[in-house]
């Protein structure tokens, strides 16, 4: 699981970030909110993107990002994080804790980046 460990470090820097389980992996919630999980499969990491942001990964580079029947309805898709460089993960993984965290939250984090923070 040396890969997901690289995931679980970014998003652990975020705020209200909690380890979990879910469907019997490793996972990662803002205020009980999934936004990444470990895949059963350990090359992948299913990462909370819309669907507009899916299709065009799965477009462009669709050996890294794929989306199986069971994710087709859900905005998610199972990502080889070890394709990534480190600052395509950390936007990666920011922008799915982006999409689950309530909006206050975010709010507070980017105006804490904006202006030199870490969060």
């Amino acid at each position: 699981m040396p890969d997901f460990d690289r995931v679980r470090d970014i998003a652990l820097e975020l705020p209200e970030v909690e380890e979990s389980v879910s469907w019997g992996t490793p996972s990662l919630k803002v205020r009980g909110r999934m936004f990444l999980r470990h895949y059963e499969d350990p090359e992948f990491t299913v990462v909370k993107v819309s669907r507009e942001e899916r299709e065009a990964l799965a477009g462009e580079r669709p050996e890294v990002f794929v989306v199986t029947p069971h994710y087709e309805n859900y905005p998610y898709v199972l990502v080889r994080t070890a394709e990534l460089a480190a600052d395509e993960l950390r936007e990666l993984v920011t922008e799915a804790w982006r999409m689950s965290a309530p909006k206050r939250i975010v709010q507070s984090f980017e105006a804490g980046t904006a202006s030199g923070g870490t969060g």
